[in-house]
């Protein structure tokens, strides 16, 4: 037998130990089989996978790898994955050019959005993937309130009546100030204390005013009278036209020592306003947006008349925002001609050449209330006086717009039609002047006889575009 050395000692194995070897190695290898082989090959393989596997045979390397993440994937999801919550169906949000403005009639049956404020030619009905699309009716439609109806029962989508905007379109022009909210203006300001004057309004000397009950006016001051007049005799012109776009405006006089501006003589003195000036007090309002011109009136082929409304495929219900804008266009037109106001649209018009886009832009001086669709009209001061002074250079301008349009509102058409039979619209401005401010009679000189002239003159040549057009599309 052979010795063996074990831990520095020599010994000599016995045949027994020898067996005992032999046999605990058997056994291991035996064990080791089992753990390694079999057992990866018949139990693993479920949880790695769901494609078959051989017996007796493993994957290939790679496919092993996939196998296991696919496994571990999904085995993550089944862990991880919660009972389906019973949900309503989400609601679909409109889009947003498909609500539509705020004042006009529910239809419940039609589903035509609303366009842009631009005009545009007829819209095309839009429709979705998400549902058919329903058949197209087979009944003749309706026409709806205020649309002509031809000999043959079809309804027109015409928006006038000869030269007038028809009776539908007049129905839903936004509400302007009435007399009474002139009336109640003009008390308010003489009866109410002043706790305020801060910056505010424009530019220069104005100050936004704030009274004792919190209501604001924006206040014109000036130190030449003729744009004082211009604003107050403007604002008394539109009046006398009907046309409600201006918001209600008064005077005062700057008086430190009396009751109603003691609170603010310190503030009157940094905004060094002089004692005794007259000013003019516009109710101030908030949350109003810009206006932008018309499309119609932006390009140089600039036109306002039937034909252009009904090639474009205006209807009412259809473009309520953009006609009912055009038709308060139709009387600032008129307004600013007789005016020759030059800080509104003939601002825009002289600026083009310099800035060729300067039609893209806001109109100067006028804004448009949200709410309910009215456009103001604001700070008039260059009219009659001023804007006369300036004809031979700007009255190209004004006969520009004047002679784009052809589409009128009744009302203002029969008001020039009464100023210009009666000839007497001086005498009516220089009498509302005395019966709405006879404390200011001694302060602000009345309208000087040269701006009735102008104004007469230009009361005419408004007349006369309006017959041409009547000749021209009828009543």
């Amino acid at each position: 037998m052979s010795k063996v050395e074990l831990f520095g000692v020599r010994v000599t194995p016995s045949r027994t130990s020898k067996a005992l070897c032999v046999i605990t190695a058997g056994v291991a290898f035996v064990l080791g089989t089992v753990l390694g082989v079999l057992i990866p090959l018949y139990v693993l393989p479920p949880l790695y996978g769901s494609a078959e596997v051989a017996p007796g045979r493993g994957p290939a390397p790679q496919t092993v790898v996939q196998d296991y993440a696919s496994a571990r994937g999904n085995l993550v999801e089944v862990l991880t994955r919660r009972p389906p919550a019973e949900t309503p169906p989400r609601a679909v949000m409109p889009p947003m050019d498909t609500v539509r403005d705020a004042d006009a009639p529910s239809q419940a049956t039609t589903t035509t959005p609303l366009p842009e404020l631009t005009l545009s030619s007829s819209p095309t009905p839009t429709t979705t993937t998400d549902e058919p699309t329903a058949p197209p009716p087979t009944e003749a439609p309706v026409p709806a309130a205020g649309n002509n109806t031809d000999d043959e029962g079809v309804a027109s989508s015409r928006l006038t009546d000869g030269i007038f905007w028809n009776a539908a379109v007049e129905a839903a022009l936004p509400r302007g100030f009435s007399q009474r909210d002139v009336d109640e203006w003009r008390e308010f300001c003489r009866h109410s204390a002043l706790v305020k004057v801060e910056e505010g309004c424009g530019r220069m000397q104005n100050r936004l005013l704030t009274f004792e009950n919190g209501t604001q006016s924006c206040c014109r001051y000036r130190q030449n009278f003729d744009q004082i007049q211009g604003e107050i005799f403007s604002f008394l012109l539109s009046r006398e036209l009907g046309i409600g776009n201006l918001p209600p405006t008064s005077l005062m006089l700057v008086q430190p020592g009396e009751w109603q501006w003691s609170a603010v003589r310190a503030q009157l003195n940094l905004a060094q306003w002089a004692e005794d000036r007259p000013v003019v007090l516009t109710r101030f309002q908030e949350q109003l947006a810009p206006a932008y011109i018309p499309e119609v009136l932006r390009s140089a082929e600039r036109r306002l008349h039937p034909t252009d409304l009904d090639l474009r495929g205006l209807e009412l219900e259809q473009h309520r925002a953009t006609v009912l804008e055009l038709a308060q266009w139709s009387d600032l037109i008129v307004f600013d001609y007789l005016t020759a106001n030059l800080d509104r649209i003939v601002n825009n018009l002289y600026n083009m050449q310099w800035n060729p886009s300067m039609m893209e832009a806001p109109a100067h001086n006028l804004v448009r209330d949200p709410a309910t669709g009215l456009l103001l009209f604001l700070d008039n001061e260059s009219g009659l006086l001023h804007g006369y002074r300036l004809l031979d250079k700007y009255e190209p301008y004004h006969r520009t717009m004047l002679d784009a349009t052809c589409v009128f509102r009744r009302r203002t058409v029969e008001k020039i039609r009464q100023l210009r039979d009666a000839g007497d619209v001086g005498a009516r401005l220089r009498r509302a002047f005395r019966q709405r401010h006879p404390e200011l009679l001694h302060f602000l000189p009345t309208l000087p006889e040269k701006s009735i002239k102008i104004l007469n003159a230009r009361i005419d040549n408004v007349f006369e575009v309006m017959e041409r057009c009547e000749r021209t599309y009828g009543r």
